[in-house]
């Protein structure tokens, strides 16, 4: 069974999600991300910067949720979350898989964070370039590699639900879209319903403070 490291409304929600969509066994476990001192030393053991998510998985021990999302396809082929590695489709899988992290997080940084950026100088250009990017990518839909749902959609769905919800979306028929039919899929549900019963609990006065 995998082991998931795992903090509500933080990154971990998108490993919920895949190993939902997997349909694989697996257990959580809650890490303290305000507390580190009283994390579980597995977690160091996965995650060098013990950061979430992270997974052990029998002998297997990894972090980053691209990484996460990348083994958990391969390694598990019957879950139809990755095209087989001679497929035509398996470079723009890859390229997809890796955006979401190497594009649309420092995209969303850069707009948080109000930099001026020179588009020809770093890996992501800016955010424009990527909503632009994001949604020639998205034209044919109705997922990122066309008919076929898979963990890059994990990776790129839920980055764009996090654009949304932080109220950073631009007014894009396309990913709005897309991301609505993200949000339709039942293990997306389930993972998100998840997350939600955890962060309730962690905000509910304990009765200490009762």
């Amino acid at each position: 069974m995998i082991t998931l490291f795992w903090y509500p409304r933080t990154r971990a929600a998108r490993a919920l999600w895949l190993l939902e969509e997997a349909g694989l066994d697996y257990t959580r476990v809650f890490v303290d991300i305000r507390n580190p001192s009283a994390t579980d030393p597995r977690l160091k053991m996965a995650s060098p910067m013990g950061k979430i998510p992270a997974i052990i998985d029998g002998d297997v021990m990894m972090a980053d949720g691209a990484a996460i999302a990348l083994y958990i396809a391969d390694r598990y082929p019957d879950s139809g979350l990755a095209p087989p590695v001679d497929h035509p489709l398996r470079g723009r899988y890859l390229y997809w898989m890796t955006f979401a992290p190497g594009c649309i997080e420092p995209a969303m940084a850069q707009k948080f964070g109000g930099w001026e950026t020179n588009p020809q100088a770093i890996g992501w250009g800016n955010f424009d370039i990527m909503i632009k990017t994001a949604e020639a990518g998205l034209a044919a839909g109705p997922w990122i590699l066309g008919e076929q749902f898979s963990a890059a959609d994990v990776m790129v769905g839920s980055s764009f639900n996090f654009i949304r919800t932080f109220g950073i979306m631009p007014d894009s028929d396309i990913l709005n879209a897309y991301v609505d039919r993200c949000l339709e899929r039942p293990a997306y549900q389930r993972a998100l319903d998840i997350d939600a019963v955890a962060a309730a609990e962690l905000e509910a006065p304990s009765s200490s403070d009762e």
